[in-house]
C-alpha cells in the first residue's frame, strides 16, 4: 500500500511505496508527475524510511526545485515542434483542425477542446514522422517493422520487440529532428541486433551517422520534454 508524506521543507509531497523487488531504500524522481517516491524494501520500517528521507532532504529539495516549470497546452504557451519554438494559437472560426504555420500551432474549434486537440495533433505528427522514417530504414537493413506504436512511456524513448514491433514516445516530436531520427534508427537497428554490441552500433551508424550528439541532447534535455501537456 502506498501513502503520501509531506515535509515543510519540500515543495511537493513524497509518495511512499513498498517493493518486493527493492533490496535497498531509494528515492525516485518522476519528472512527468513532478513528484518523488520513497521506495522501501518489504522489511524496512517506516522509521527507517523517514530517517533515509531526512538524510537526503537537501538532495531531494534541489532535484524538485530544479524540475522545469510545467507547460500546459493552453493558448499562448510556447512549445517546441522538432526543436523549433511554436506558440499555441486559437483560431476558433477556422475549419482546418490543427496545423503548424509561421512559428505557430494553429488550433481551431471550441476552447474546451483546445488542449486535447493540441495533444492529438502532436501524437499524430509523431506517428507520421516515425512511420515515414522507420519503414525505409528497416528496408535498408533487410528487415521489416511488423507494427509501430506511439505512446507516452515514462522510462524510455523507444523500444523494439523480437517480433519486430516498435514503440516510441510521442514527445520525440518536440525534440530536434536529428534526435527523433536517431531514436528511430536506434530502435530499427534492434531488428538486426537485440543488444547493444559493437555490431548493433554499426547498424545504427549505417542508418544515422550522428550518434553522439542526439544521445547527449537527450541526456541533457530529454527530461524537460515531460513538462509539456
Amino acid at each position: 500500500m502506498s501513502r503520501v508524506l509531506t515535509h515543510p521543507s519540500l515543495p511537493a509531497p513524497v509518495m511512499v511505496r513498498r517493493s518486493k523487488l527493492a533490496r535497498r531504500m531509494s528515492i525516485k524522481i518522476d519528472i512527468a508527475q513532478r513528484a518523488a517516491t520513497l521506495v522501501l524494501p518489504q522489511r524496512a520500517t517506516q522509521a527507517h524510511g523517514l530517517a533515509f528521507l531526512n538524510q537526503h532532504l537537501d538532495w531531494l529539495r534541489e532535484k524538485l526545485a530544479a524540475m522545469p516549470e510545467a507547460r500546459p497546452f493552453v493558448p499562448g504557451t510556447e512549445i517546441p515542434l522538432l526543436g523549433q519554438p511554436h506558440i499555441l494559437t486559437p483560431v476558433p472560426g477556422a475549419r482546418r483542425g490543427v496545423w503548424a504555420e509561421d512559428g505557430k500551432i494553429m488550433v481551431s474549434g471550441p476552447a474546451e477542446f483546445f488542449s486535447r486537440r493540441v495533444a492529438d495533433f502532436l501524437k499524430s505528427e509523431a506517428r507520421r514522422r516515425v512511420t515515414d522514417l522507420a519503414h525505409p530504414m528497416a528496408e535498408r537493413i533487410g528487415r521489416a517493422c511488423s507494427n509501430i506504436r506511439v505512446g507516452d512511456p515514462k522510462s524510455r524513448w523507444g523500444s523494439c520487440t523480437r517480433k519486430g514491433r516498435l514503440a516510441f514516445s510521442w514527445r520525440l516530436v518536440l525534440a530536434p529532428e536529428q534526435v527523433l531520427t536517431y531514436v528511430v534508427a536506434h530502435e530499427v537497428a534492434h531488428l538486426r541486433e537485440m543488444n547493444h554490441s559493437p555490431k548493433f552500433w554499426g547498424w545504427v551508424k549505417q542508418l544515422h551517422d550522428d550518434i553522439d550528439s542526439p544521445r547527449q541532447w537527450l541526456k541533457a534535455n530529454g527530461g524537460a520534454l515531460y513538462r509539456y501537456g
